[in-house]
């Protein structure tokens, strides 16, 4: 199909949505989430009964932002119950950088998810199926620590610019991986670049993501940018510049500041509360939240209602199905 066609058409369609609702289906399903992220096969299952049992728009993916990270080399730490984690530092410096490998897909974890893909795409017909991935910046931050990074931004940025290139050489690869797996189109995920200012973003995030959207992204295969970042406001005329398919934002915004600044034709993803409303809110306030939003901005052609982020594994299963009351 069209994707680019497709999410206009979704978002023109009373009652749509498309949160990112991996994690709590795995709890549903009785599936430690340590167990999930390292099984394509429960990979699958989880993708599958979102899609088949709520009125979800499109099939997404795991949002795992350890995998990639992984993959380089990076150490995680494994809970039954938690998204897992990256400890440590791998990059520290320009010879670290430097010597920094490149990997192939399939190392770590990442052969795991592509095949999830692979498993699920043969089970939804229906419906678009997107991919989860990170974002060039937000990789970066897990090699290098995400604090550390943003001192080395200043007083090394060259080392910086170093491993983002490596990320972006890999995450490329990746995307392509999983576009001939089945996947529709993915959903890059790039939250630490929300911590940038837009002149820090500009550099260090902006120009490496359009080089992925710019590799990977088709008529038939869309690249939906994700910042659930605080700053974000004030990039968008550069987010929009990247040329993805779609945008999808936090609820650290403003929803309709968001659509105001945006352009028309820029389709905009947000932005319910995942933690403090469906993990730790009640249906009524989900219902009440999602028709504020939805009268706020549910008149705009390019609006999709949706999470602000991945739902956290605790989310109640009725607070998931009043969000989708709500919409309908």
């Amino acid at each position: 199909m069209n994707m680019h066609t497709w999410l206009r058409a979704a978002a023109g369609t009373p009652g749509k949505a498309l949160p990112v609702l991996s994690f709590p289906a795995a709890a549903r399903l009785n599936i430690p989430v340590g167990q999930l992220v390292r099984d394509s096969g429960l990979m699958a299952d989880v993708i599958a009964y979102v899609a088949g049992n709520t009125g979800t728009a499109a099939a997404v993916s795991l949002m795992d932002l350890s995998v990639e990270a992984e993959a380089f080399g990076a150490a995680v730490n494994f809970t039954p119950n938690e998204v897992p984690v990256i400890t440590g530092q791998l990059v520290g410096d320009e010879d670290t950088a430097e010597a920094l490998a490149v990997p192939a897909v399939g190392s770590g974890r990442t052969g795991v998810c592509v095949e999830g893909i692979r498993l699920a795409g043969k089970r939804i017909t229906d419906k678009p199926l997107l991919a989860g991935m990170i974002g060039p910046y937000s990789l970066a931050g897990r090699l290098m620590d995400v604090t550390e990074i943003m001192y080395l931004c200043y007083d090394e940025p060259d080392t910086v610019h170093t491993v983002l290139r490596k990320a972006a050489e890999f995450l490329i690869a990746y995307a392509k991986a999983f576009r001939a797996a089945g996947a529709d189109g993915i959903v890059l995920a790039e939250p630490l670049a929300g911590l940038l200012s837009r002149d820090m973003c500009a550099e260090f995030s902006n120009p490496y993501v359009k080089e992925i959207i710019d590799a990977v992204q088709t008529d038939d295969f869309a690249v939906i940018y994700h910042n659930c970042g605080n700053t974000v406001i004030h990039m968008i005329p550069d987010l929009y510049a990247l040329g993805a398919a779609a945008y999808h934002f936090g609820n650290a915004v403003d929803m309709t500041q968001v659509l105001e600044a945006a352009p028309g034709d820029m389709l905009c993803m947000g932005n319910i509360d995942p933690a403090g409303l469906l993990a730790n809110g009640t249906a009524d306030q989900v219902r009440e939240a999602v028709k504020q939003l939805l009268s706020a901005c549910g008149g705009k052609p390019n609006f999709l209602l949706s999470t602000g982020c991945d739902v956290p594994p605790n989310a109640k299963w009725e607070n998931i199905e009043a969000f989708f009351e709500a919409a309908r």
